[in-house]
């Protein structure tokens, strides 16, 4: 994939087909996580929604191995999740919003999680979808990833993460200025 950031949000005709490749490469092998969907009909849709497709790329581009993990049945829309094993390489460490990178004295990261996301045009898993993501397979067995935290709890300045340990999923919490380089974001997108 191409690694420079296209400020038009736009893909170019082999940028489009290196993706289109990559994602039906991984629906075709990852059948376990969208039973019964249809690559063609996945693919019909991406092609109408140039925007969308670049905030795909833009999951690819930093890691993120994005993927179908479901179809809003009302809306017509293909969910998409990062499904790489470990949180995306190309968004570790990053405090999680930028109220908590201002408020950082020193050691400041370069961006936020928050931040990232939006200019990427997705949005960080929630805890729900984390743990509909853990059911599809074993992820963030080494890392964690940031996940979409409640106004209350980042109110008092704290931001949540998950991963999986033992066995298990669990929601761990921070301070949101926090950063660590095992630790980025996964994000969703509906197409």
């Amino acid at each position: 994939m191409n690694n420079n950031a296209n400020t038009k949000k736009e893909l170019s005709p082999k940028q489009r087909e290196e993706l289109f490749r990559a994602l039906k490469d991984r629906f075709e092998k990852n059948m376990s996580r969208h039973k019964g969907f249809e690559w063609a009909k996945v693919q019909a849709r991406l092609e109408v929604n140039a925007k969308k497709l670049w905030s795909l790329n833009e999951m690819e581009r930093t890691g993120g191995e994005p993927d179908v993990v479901g179809h809003d049945k009302k809306t017509g829309e293909y969910i998409f999740f990062d499904c790489s094993a470990e949180s995306p390489k190309g968004r570790t460490s990053f405090c999680y919003d930028r109220e908590g990178l201002e408020s950082r004295k020193e050691f400041k990261p370069k961006n936020t999680a928050m931040d990232i996301a939006a200019a990427m045009g997705i949005e960080l898993l929630t805890e729900e979808q984390y743990f509909e993501l853990q059911k599809l397979g074993d992820f963030d067995t080494k890392t964690s990833s940031w996940i979409a935290t409640p106004a209350d709890i980042r109110k008092l300045g704290g931001a949540l993460y998950c991963d999986r340990r033992y066995g298990r999923v669990f929601v761990g919490h921070n301070g949101a200025q926090s950063y660590y380089s095992a630790r980025a974001f996964r994000g969703s997108l509906r197409v």
